[in-house]
């Protein structure tokens, strides 16, 4: 099996890659923002693409008065069936007294033949009472349904985030929200702190700020993923259609923060209130989850989640949830648990730790993720693994999630490198000529 390596981009600038989704539907192209480190969205100005075939760059959009406090664009992700990619956009007024944050951010499209023209996607409304289907903070790392229809985010409440300065009772806590298509209008009034969205959104989780020592309550829901291409079997063979994993973090008997692994399965219909619990919340209660909304906590482990921050993971079934752990010998590894519940399975078992986040392959048979400053793919079956890249200095090794194509023959991932005394981010290709995939 012979892998070849090539550097798709060389500018004197970042070039950094979303954790998933970054390949457009046809694999010509990877959407990329131009930070070069992880920190720097709220400074970042642009969005841009790289033709795979011919390494030509296209700028898609460039904030307007961009300054160190935002508003920032990145972490962008392709539609998997349209020609539209989808970012974090800070808030259009961000300057030093409001400067881009958690709570201040929304997300924004460009359709590829359209650049510049941004759509709002999910609308913002932080002026009472509120409007249904509209947030009232920052929502952030999204993700797009494997049919293009409903898109996932984290979301930290802007509301809420003001209220606890003056009430120490409350906090500003991640949770998880979807949202659907059905447009959204909101009142700004010329601020630039609202505005409407072309999608309906809402909150998926339920957290709270006091969770119940021992019990399956959380105070964070993060770093979710869509299970399955079309959802997962229950067992008794029915099947639920839509549903998330996250990372939901509870407190053990003696106290402690431990992360374990949830599900939210989702309703065909996110627009329903149940009595006296409004989506959009209110002035002192947070968004709150649609009628139909099931919360399931699906392992129970005494450490938890563990390693380099992650977004979990499915193969195309749904059967399976990838997640980071550590194994008896105390090192990073990959397992996997089922939607339903069952006992997790360890994936990977390297003599090194798995060092950042991963992707599952299209066909749903591999896993590719940065281990021992490489890029390393392991069969999710057997569990054989393969060095794809060579062992890079620490300066230089890979940084992020690699990405898989749509079909499956190309992964795409980040890496810094050195020209004279600046380092550089750029996207990099590993490709194989076999004739079976890897």
């Amino acid at each position: 099996m012979k892998i070849n390596e090539l550097q798709l981009t060389n500018a004197r600038q970042g070039h950094t890659i979303h954790n998933t989704e970054v390949f457009s539907k046809d694999g010509r192209w990877i959407v990329y923002d131009t930070r070069n480190d992880d920190t720097q969205i709220g400074s970042t100005g642009t969005i841009a693409m790289v033709n795979v075939h011919t390494g030509e760059t296209r700028t898609l959009y460039q904030t307007v008065g961009q300054s160190a406090y935002g508003p920032g664009v990145g972490a962008a992700t392709f539609s998997p069936v349209a020609d539209r990619v989808l970012f974090i956009h800070g808030i259009r007024n961000a300057d030093a007294s409001r400067p881009y944050g958690m709570t201040r951010r929304t997300g924004v499209a460009i359709d590829i033949d359209h650049p510049g023209h941004p759509i709002f996607m999910d609308a913002r409304d932080i002026t009472p009472p509120f409007t249904k289907g509209a947030l009232r903070g920052g929502t952030h790392a999204h993700s797009w349904s494997s049919d293009g229809q409903w898109i996932s985010f984290t979301y930290n409440d802007y509301v809420m985030e003001q209220l606890a300065r003056t009430d120490s009772t409350v906090a500003d806590l991640r949770m998880v929200g979807v949202m659907v298509p059905g447009q959204v209008v909101v009142t700004d009034g010329g601020s630039m702190e609202n505005n409407s969205g072309e999608y309906f959104s809402v909150a998926v989780t339920t957290v709270t700020e006091s969770p119940t020592l021992g019990s399956n309550e959380v105070d964070k829901a993060f770093d979710e993923c869509w299970i399955g291409i079309d959802g997962y079997f229950r067992p008794d063979g029915s099947k639920q259609r839509r549903a998330i994993a996250f990372q939901g973090n509870v407190r053990d008997t003696e106290g402690r923060t431990v992360t374990e692994i949830f599900v939210a399965d989702l309703p065909d219909d996110l627009t329903k209130e149940q009595d006296g619990q409004p989506l959009a919340g209110t002035a002192t209660t947070r968004p709150h989850v649609p009628v139909g909304v099931v919360q399931r906590r699906i392992t129970h482990s005494m450490a938890g989640v563990e390693g380099p921050r992650h977004w979990l993971r499915t193969i195309p079934d749904g059967s399976m949830i990838l997640y980071l752990a550590k194994d008896n010998r105390g090192i990073v590894q990959l397992f996997g648990v089922s939607p339903n519940g069952e006992e997790p399975r360890q994936v990977t078992a390297n003599p090194f730790p798995v060092q950042g986040p991963f992707n599952s392959s299209p066909d749903g048979q591999w896993v590719a993720y940065p281990a021992d400053n490489s890029i390393l793919i392991t069969e999710i079956a057997t569990g054989n693994t393969h060095r794809i890249t060579q062992r890079f200095e620490e300066v230089n090794k890979p940084v992020g999630a690699p990405n898989w194509s749509p079909d499956g023959k190309t992964i795409a991932y980040n890496r810094y490198v050195s020209e004279e005394d600046e380092r550089f981010l750029q996207v990099f290709l590993l490709t194989t000529n076999a004739k079976i995939v890897w």
